[in-house]
């Protein structure tokens, strides 16, 4: 039997959830692909609905679900309850998209003469895959877990779910499943459409499964290297779509650090301890000018963390993880601890603020390891090509931030050339915790931050389980409907010409 472990006492309980053996996660897998046939039979309207009716299900059982991840993460009643409402405005985004139908890329090339001579008909436009696998993430119990970007993607592109409950949130996985699945059923949706498997067992059975077309995973980058080394091994590999490890530089120019420093310092406190650190997008190196502006930036920041006091973590892995890398950091010599918050020797996991200390001269690629907690790496640098050496050192991210002034513009621009391979978002004059849910948002970037062009936040995430099927000379009653020509509801591309719908 599966237990959960408090993080703010370290005690665990049983949970009731047993791990699923292959035959149990093979039968979830079979119900979701025949799920997904039955499903097929229902247009993408009928879909947009279910996305409403699963959204208006978290929102009725908002508080029951925050108070279950809270006891099982300590993430906090206010965070919790509002992840849950951001899951239900994914929902609803990703219906919204539906209705809209631009997402399907509809495109009707009309027979006739061209430049090539006479050509045949072709109309093409994205179809569903059949059965996603999602793993949750522990950081984002409800956001980036079963009621995820990955969930709602996945449901709205037509597909069938299996989510791989995180052992980290097993009882809110078990009870969001259920209002998801209720919420399903009473939509109407054939049983199986959205499944669960638990244990690490089950995790490999679904992505080895040969009805599985997809895989969606936030989580480590060891943990994605050992689901893609599985994926590999398949006769028929298949996409595997990883948000894995992610540092997210931040630079602060002179001028910046001399017109705004303090509040800068209280601004990237906030941003590198929000949700004890444990944000893929915290950042966790800065880049601080030397001299005395940023002298009195980075005192700042030291003097925050040292009078803190040590925040929960999200279980023991990640606590035992942030004092290891921690000191494997400091030990080679280049970086020292300039500032620590108040350590707790309590029974739970926790992790006291971090404030560790180099110049980017002097930065290295082992420094630079991501460090999931309250930890925070500054830089000092004389002059902006010692940064730009410097960012040689920094893995690939998901976010890049700039801080600087109106004066700066050219040096900005510089910067930019440099950051902007090397990211999927750039921020200015801001922090990139908080990733906002919505049309144009993108949160990927170059591996190994991620390992796809589209991921799960932003209405693109739908493209990741979507293929594109062609048509060529079909008779009409084959074709779906929004491809037929008296069809006018979504926007499509005919004959090379934009029509909006």
């Amino acid at each position: 039997m599966l237990t959960s472990t408090d993080p703010r006492t370290g005690e665990s309980r049983p949970t009731g959830i047993a791990a699923c053996t292959p035959d149990e996660a093979d039968a979830v897998i079979t119900a979701a692909d025949a799920a997904f046939a039955a499903a097929s039979a229902h247009d993408r309207l009928w879909r947009a609905g279910l996305l409403d009716a699963l959204a208006d299900a978290l929102d009725a059982n908002r508080d029951e679900l925050a108070a279950i991840a809270d006891r099982e993460t300590g993430l906090g009643l206010p965070r919790l309850t509002g992840e849950v409402g951001r899951s239900s405005f994914q929902f609803r985004m990703f219906a919204e998209a539906l209705r809209d139908g631009g997402h399907l890329e509809a495109t009707i090339d009309h027979a006739g003469a061209t430049a090539l001579g006479p050509q045949p008909e072709i109309r093409r436009m994205l179809v569903p895959l059949g059965v996603v696998a999602v793993f949750g993430s522990s950081n984002f119990p409800f956001a980036f877990s079963v009621a995820g970007g990955d969930t709602s993607s996945a449901l709205a592109a037509g597909n069938a779910v299996v989510l791989k409950a995180h052992s980290s949130h097993l009882e809110t996985s078990r009870a969001t499943h259920a209002v998801l699945r209720d919420a399903a059923a009473a939509h109407g949706a054939p049983a199986g459409l959205i499944g669960i498997v638990y244990g690490t067992d089950a995790g490999r059975v679904l992505v080895s499964h040969p009805l599985v077309q997809a895989v969606g995973f936030t989580g480590s980058l060891g943990g994605g290297r050992a689901l893609m080394e599985i994926i590999d091994e398949r006769p028929r590999p298949i996409p595997f779509y990883g948000e894995l490890s992610s540092l997210n530089p931040l630079i602060i120019t002179p001028a910046a650090a001399a017109t705004r420093g303090e509040a800068i310092a209280e601004g990237l406190y906030g941003s590198f301890t929000l949700g004890s650190g444990q944000f893929c997008t915290k950042p966790g190196v800065a880049f601080v000018p030397a001299g005395e502006a940023g002298d009195a930036l980075v005192a700042r920041i030291a003097s925050k963390a040292t009078d803190a006091a040590a925040s929960v973590l999200l279980n023991e892995r990640i606590a035992t993880s942030f004092d290891e890398i921690r000191d494997r950091v400091v030990a080679d010599g280049s970086v020292e601890v300039l500032a620590q918050g108040v350590v707790d020797a309590g029974a739970g996991f926790t992790a006291a603020p971090t404030v560790l200390a180099t110049t980017a001269a002097a930065l290295t690629p082992e420094a630079t390891e991501e460090v999931f907690g309250p930890l925070i790496l500054i830089a000092r640098y004389d002059d902006a090509a010692e940064i730009v050496s410097a960012l040689d050192a920094v893995p690939d991210s998901l976010t890049a931030t700039v801080h600087s002034e109106a004066s700066d513009a050219d040096a900005v621009a510089a910067l930019v050339r440099e950051l902007a391979p090397r990211v999927g978002r750039l921020v200015f004059d801001g922090y990139p915790t908080g990733v906002r849910v919505s049309w144009a948002q993108h949160h990927g970037g170059p591996w190994p931050a991620t390992n796809s062009q589209h991921t799960s936040v932003g209405v693109s995430a739908i493209r990741r389980f979507l293929r594109p099927l062609a048509w060529q000379d079909a008779p009409e009653a084959l074709l779906p409907a929004e491809l037929r020509d008296d069809y006018t509801g979504i926007p499509r591309r005919v004959d090379g010409v934009l029509q909006l719908g």
